[in-house]
């Protein structure tokens, strides 16, 4: 039996069921678990929820003397909360927003990975309510969730590659007209499709340098170990576990570890390969620092028999031909980087410019929307080339 209570009534011993709230205000990633640590309860107290379901029958009652204070509701099953409609938002007020579901989601896929290293089985249902969140910003806002996830440090790679390739299935997923079902099953896909890796060694996984022959072996393993802990999962849906095994795969049959083809990848299969791959290209690993966005966008398209066409032109439409974080220069010879999508055009992006290639020296930053400007992009830019560093702080801020 389910008993919604105040959060001054949580006890050790209690079964928690579910927060009452907004899940970015929940003290834990997921819920559905016995209390036995005190340090959880002062997290409950201290955090906005006040008030939590708790399973009688699977741990402690509300003590009998605060039974007649507490107002309590019992029930078989807990009432489904109607998600707020979702507004699109600016890039910069789903920033601030999207910073605390990436920081949460981080801490979420960690857990995960630990728990598949126990042997705990996985619980899609756990990871259902960071997918919504994820879902609801890329829809509120693509680019902010998105560009912020490109923000790694070599440590937290793995777990922020998770992240990130969960918002790029979903961003893909709209774009190609999957149904709202599908979507949310393509961003569970990428948020599982590496846990394969929980299996790999830390020495291997974030070797700085180049690895030998039997460590990039050893590395090519976790798809299929990630299948079999997938396998071994509550809820998982056969979509996940396809992009879970199959993500490495290419059309040109080249790819790991089937060696499937474009006939042979599924659709989601396909979409994880893509997602992956730049995510990977984009973001600062031990032994490389990432590419630009744009540049890319373009190596990838370059690639003759690894992408789907339909699919690559689909994921570059969801991202933008200068996605956010782009370094380019405009034709009047400013350099500048991207720091949101046009409504209208690939080729319009808003641009905040800092530096002059005529005189040679930083300029007042502007920022210039190409769809209102005669001002166009001429092409892009190598921040390397003219002495910028750190062009993420451009766009992020602190963030980076």
């Amino acid at each position: 039996m389910l008993k919604k209570i105040a959060v001054e009534h949580v006890r050790l011993g209690m079964h928690l069921q579910a927060f009452c709230g907004a899940w970015l205000d929940h003290p834990f990633w997921r819920t559905k678990f016995v209390l036995n640590d005190p340090n959880d309860i002062t997290l409950i107290l201290e955090s906005p929820i006040k008030e939590v379901w708790i399973d009688v029958s699977k741990g402690l009652d509300i003590e009998a003397g605060e039974a007649s204070t507490a107002e309590q509701l019992v029930v078989e099953s807990i009432p489904q909360e109607l998600p707020a409609v979702q507004e699109k938002s600016s890039f910069n007020e789903e920033f601030k927003r999207a910073s605390r579901i990436v920081s949460k989601g981080k801490e979420a896929v960690v857990s995960m990975f630990q728990e598949a290293r126990m042997g705990k089985a996985i619980e899609a249902e756990a990871a259902a309510p960071l997918v919504e969140e994820i879902s609801n910003s890329v829809l509120r806002n693509p680019g902010a969730l998105i560009s912020l996830a490109r923000l790694k440090t070599a440590d937290d790679y793995t777990f922020m590659h998770s992240v990130a390739v969960c918002a790029l299935m979903i961003a893909l997923a709209r774009q190609l007209g999957l149904d709202e079902q599908q979507t949310r099953e393509a961003g569970m896909a990428g948020l599982l499709h590496d846990l394969g890796k929980a299996m790999i060694p830390l020495e291997v996984l974030n070797k700085p340098g180049k690895l030998t022959d039997a460590e990039f072996d050893l590395v090519k393993t976790h798809p299929e170990e990630g299948h079999k802990l997938l396998l071994g999962g509550n809820g998982i849906s056969d979509m996940t576990k396809d992009v879970c095994l199959h993500h490495h795969e290419k059309v040109d049959g080249s790819g790991y570890p089937k060696g499937l083809n474009g006939q042979t990848m599924s659709l989601f299969a396909k979409m994880g390969a893509v997602c992956d791959v730049y995510d990977a290209v984009t973001s600062n690993r031990p032994y490389k620092a990432g590419w630009d966005p744009a540049e890319s966008i373009k190596r990838m398209a370059e690639w003759k028999g690894h992408f789907d066409p339909t699919v690559f032109q689909a994921f570059v439409k969801s991202l933008g031909i200068y996605p956010i974080g782009s370094f380019v220069r405009l034709e009047s010879g400013k350099l500048g980087v991207v720091i949101e999508q046009g409504e209208q055009s690939l080729l319009k992006p808003k641009v905040k410019v800092f530096f002059s290639t005529k005189s040679q020296a930083y300029i007042r930053p502007e920022i210039i929307d190409l769809a209102r400007s005669p001002e166009k992009i001429a092409g892009r830019e190598d921040a390397a080339k003219w002495g910028i560093k750190d062009i993420d702080r451009y766009w992020a801020g602190e963030k980076a």
